[in-house]
């Protein structure tokens, strides 16, 4: 079991930067792989970003590629979305999660923990 507290959300101006932090606490967090996803109302959750145990492979959706960047800090438990370029599209909840064990992870039902999400809103 994982607990995942999400921060650092909040109102930006289009082109702006945020940094969202994930805290975990629980069982080991280098053997989770850790993700970031986000969600409009009405629609699904969307993939955004995702990281291995060990931050040596990252992967992202074409939409933020380039402008976002997911890593983390094992000895800190806590993994982070670094938000750059900031559009009004990028608008939505933020959510992030955990998967216990290896394998690649970019879908919601590839992750057993969420977080309980950090809205983040872009002005245009």
């Amino acid at each position: 079991q994982v607990q995942l507290v999400e921060s650092g959300g909040g109102l930006v101006q289009t082109g702006g930067s945020l940094r969202l932090s994930c805290a975990a606490s629980g069982r080991t967090f280098g053997d989770y792989n850790m993700g970031w996803f986000h969600q409009t109302p009405g629609k699904e959750r969307e993939f955004v970003a995702a990281i291995s145990r060990s931050g040596g492979s990252t992967y992202y959706a074409d939409s933020v590629k380039g402008r976002f960047t997911i890593s983390r800090d094992n000895a800190k438990n806590t993994v982070y979305l670094q938000m750059n370029s900031l559009k009004p599209e990028d608008t939505a909840v933020y959510y992030c999660a955990a998967r216990y064990g290896s394998g690649t992870a970019l879908t919601t039902r590839d992750y057993n923990y969420w977080g309980q999400g950090t809205q983040v809103t872009v002005s245009s």
